[in-house]
């Protein structure tokens, strides 16, 4: 018997690195084929891996760091998020070989972490 373990993928991108510089340069219409595309190769993506998906995420908006110095406004690379359940963290890992994400939108990488337990009290 597997037990499946819960597994958190965050999508990052630069805003300003060359594969988004030669992405912004496209002709409108040509980005907006390529996003079609994309999208479609994304939610066929979401649809094979289906019975992993815990939740199926979305696109991350601008950030905001709290630390002892208060709040303030944040740039980083997170993207997109996802949550799936795989056997393994290489099963897991595996599962966006390829991705749309980077395949064919300008995005640098995947970065899959195991979601541990909270310890208890």
């Amino acid at each position: 018997m597997t037990t499946e373990q819960t597994f958190l993928a965050v999508f990052t991108g630069s805003g300003t690195g060359p594969r988004r510089q030669a992405w912004n340069a496209l002709p409108a219409a040509d980005r907006q084929a390529r996003e079609q595309h994309a999208m479609a190769a994304w939610g066929a993506r979401m649809d094979t891996h289906g019975d992993s998906i815990v939740h199926a995420g979305g696109p991350l908006g601008g950030t905001k760091r709290v630390s002892p110095e208060g709040v303030a406004d944040l740039s980083n690379a997170l993207a997109v998020f996802v949550v799936v359940r795989a056997a393994s963290h290489e099963t897991a890992a595996r599962m966006f070989e390829g991705h749309p994400h980077f395949t064919i939108f300008p995005g640098d990488a995947i970065e899959v972490m195991p979601v541990l337990p909270v310890p208890q009290r």
